[in-house]
């Protein structure tokens, strides 16, 4: 599924998160678009044609780009059902979405979202981010960026948007280095509305539950098991912030 950042792991479906790999824990392998009306961010930088079929594009970056690629496969349907069950649609304004790969996710979103609905998708790898261009390039709500996940803040202040309902992520977060990843997960959480969630694939089930725990004060774990590989989807709240995360 994704990915968007500048180390990473292979934690999650998701595609190349960002823009030098780390060496760290084991990883964890893990998963158009005009920008919206309102934007007033110039246009997308050009980006390489995507060609071949979802799978091959994934299996391709894993295989090229190692620890960049959270993993060589889309995720499932199954998965994406798990990962936005729970999601309250109608009084939802902004979804972002760190490492979508091909996009198996955004279009699940793009389906359940109303029109009004800002779906924020942020992509480092440009071969995948040209797929997700193409893909979404009729649906005026989905906002794709070709982007370090490490920069969210940023990206999102350039857009205007100071909160958001929710942070979907695909990234390797557990690969990342301790920096890295204390600023995505502290940035996000600073812009995730009080009953918002910060929510986790990966396709090493629970492997990395106590890692999250540090982050967050309740952290639950769905697992999904029809996926390429098995995996599951964790779902955290209360940031408990990058201070307790390193005791």
């Amino acid at each position: 599924m994704m990915s968007s950042m500048a180390t990473t792991q292979n934690s999650q479906p998701g595609a190349a998160a960002t823009a030098t790999a780390a060496s760290a824990p084991p990883p964890e392998p893990a998963a158009h678009s005009a920008a919206l009306n309102a934007s007033p961010h110039p246009p997308p930088p050009p980006t390489r044609a995507a060609q071949g079929p979802d799978w091959w594009l994934m299996m391709k970056a894993f295989l090229t780009q190692g620890k960049k690629i959270a993993s060589f496969a889309p995720s499932s349907r199954f998965m994406a059902r798990k990962l936005l069950d729970g999601i309250d649609w109608a009084n939802t304004q902004t979804i972002v979405e760190l490492g979508a790969g091909t996009g198996p996710i955004t279009t699940v979103m793009t389906k359940l979202a109303r029109p009004e609905t800002k779906l924020i998708v942020i992509e480092l790898d440009p071969i995948l981010c040209s797929r997700l261009r193409e893909r979404f390039r009729n649906a005026a709500n989905v906002d794709v960026i070709l982007g370090d996940a490490t920069r969210l803040g940023e990206l999102l202040a350039e857009r205007g948007i100071r909160q958001v309902d929710h942070v979907i992520s695909g990234l390797p977060l557990p690969s990342f280095p301790a920096a890295a990843r204390d600023a995505v997960l502290e940035v996000a959480a600073r812009t995730i509305v009080p009953n918002g969630t910060f929510r986790q694939i990966t396709v090493m089930p629970l492997v990395y539950y106590k890692l999250y725990r540090r982050y967050f004060d309740d952290v639950r774990f769905r697992f999904v098991p029809f996926n390429l590989p098995p995996g599951g989807v964790y779902v955290c709240r209360g940031y408990r912030g990058t201070l307790l995360a390193t005791k």
